[in-house]
């Protein structure tokens, strides 16, 4: 059971990591003169939204959401307003939280939204997939000894690796190296990115190596 769940999530995680470097690859063959450093924004939203697309198909298809209790359509349709009320939260946190660590307020909000949105895709989206827009679920996955399952466990790690990802991107920014990374908020983007695929491929390893020492409560 240990190893078809744990190969179930690699697999997951390997579309998931695909889809980054096909939303790096495919607009730089479509589109003239783009690049992850001279056209940013656009790279950072295609990441975002390729990223969101695939999450939602993979989970979809692997019926990790928690089933829903009715199948009403104004329930489904309550269900999605509520995950996309908390998605935009999510943003107005994370960009809440990067201005008070010192990104400016009014000179490149956009770029800092950017992020913010970046940060809720790698990581709110992923919580929505997994628990549904359940706050109470949300506190218990990330409080000590609150997975009830692998997949919880590699939401805790991938959330953590995007967050750190991020805060490390920005050491390098105030440094007078001029580099064209340097620009804000591409060391913060490219953190997370890389953070969020480093999570992506140390979940199942971690989960498989620590396996016997695993034990979930019962849902």
């Amino acid at each position: 059971m240990w190893d078809v769940e744990i190969r179930g999530m690699a697999s997951a995680h390997a579309i998931i990591a695909s889809s980054i470097f096909m939303a790096t690859v495919m607009p730089a063959v479509l589109l003239e003169n783009f690049s992850v450093y001279g056209t940013h924004m656009v790279w950072l939203y295609c990441v975002a939204g390729s990223v969101a697309v695939v999450n939602i198909a993979v989970f979809w298809l692997l019926g990790i959401s928690p089933p829903t209790k009715k199948n009403t359509l104004s329930y489904k349709i309550n269900r999605l307003s509520r995950s996309c009320l908390y998605f935009l939260l999510s943003c107005l946190f994370f960009h809440s939280v990067v201005v008070m660590y010192g990104a400016p307020l009014l000179e490149s909000a956009l770029e800092t939204f950017s992020l913010a949105v970046l940060l809720s895709t790698l990581t709110t989206l992923r919580c929505l997939c997994i628990l549904g827009p359940n706050v109470q679920a949300w506190i218990r996955v990330f409080s000590r000894d609150g997975a009830m399952s692998v997949w919880d466990t590699s939401l805790q790690i991938t959330t953590g690796c995007s967050v750190i990802g991020a805060w490390l991107g920005a050491f390098p920014i105030p440094l007078d190296w001029d580099r064209p990374w340097q620009v804000w908020p591409i060391s913060c983007t490219l953190g997370a990115t890389t953070g969020f695929l480093t999570g992506l491929v140390a979940a199942p390893v971690w989960i498989h190596w620590h396996r016997k020492q695993l034990t979930y409560k019962l849902k």
